[in-house]
């Protein structure tokens, strides 16, 4: 059985992992007859939002225990994830990608990765392995690679600046549809980043895991 990585940064969109695009990824993956192990960063997230408000909160919250929620327990601290161990790594968005997987949202161009993150990625580039990238996560990878990757935020001119500003080749890509890199194997889709609804999502992430898993042959 293929084992495919799945890291994660929080949960709910606006401190952390987009909920809609993590659990649609999990069950894409178990659809296929795979395996997703979950990793998340063993620290505090940079902020707490009342996702109803849309106000932060005045407190602080670790990213491992709160990706947990999504995972039903079962994740580990990213820094355990060994590239020998995983046959894919998928990275879903949600604005914990830009804050605690990586300060992009602060910085933007002269951003900063999770330097587990970082680490990981490199290995299984290096081994051959493909990498699956959605939302705003893709803009991460312009700072962890030093080649240009042919990537997608989606359609949004500022986002796609910037990450061209750090080194991509931005592709636009309509919702329901993926950017493949084929020498790279790297997979983005702009899931929330375009999506009106969860049926929208779906499309793209389901053919994110589709082409991820079959690069993995």
């Amino acid at each position: 059985m293929k084992k495919i990585g799945v890291v994660l940064s929080g949960c709910g969109v606006y401190d952390g992992t987009e909920i809609h695009e993590a659990v649609i990824t999990l069950l894409a993956i178990a659809r296929s007859g795979a395996q997703a192990l979950c990793f998340a960063p063993d620290k505090a997230q940079t902020d707490v939002i009342n996702h109803l408000t849309g106000e932060p909160m005045a407190e602080s919250r670790n990213v491992l225990v709160e990706a947990a929620r999504i995972a039903r327990g079962d994740i580990q601290p990213l820094a355990a994830a060994r590239a020998e161990d995983l046959d894919a790594l998928i990275v879903p968005g949600g604005f914990g990608a830009a804050k605690n997987l990586s300060n992009f949202a602060s910085q933007g161009a002269e951003c900063q990765v999770d330097s587990d993150l970082k680490a990981l990625t490199l290995a299984m580039h290096e081994a051959g392995k493909p990498l699956g990238f959605m939302c705003i996560a893709p803009a991460l990878l312009p700072k962890i690679f030093p080649i240009p990757l042919r990537i997608t935020i989606g359609t949004d001119l500022d986002t796609a600046e910037v990450v061209e500003e750090m080194g991509a080749e931005h592709v636009p890509c309509p919702v329901d549809d993926i950017v493949v890199d084929e020498e790279h194997k790297v997979v983005t889709t702009p899931a929330w980043m375009l999506a009106q609804n969860i049926a929208e999502a779906a499309s793209g992430i389901e053919k994110l895991v589709a082409r991820v898993l079959a690069l993995t042959a």
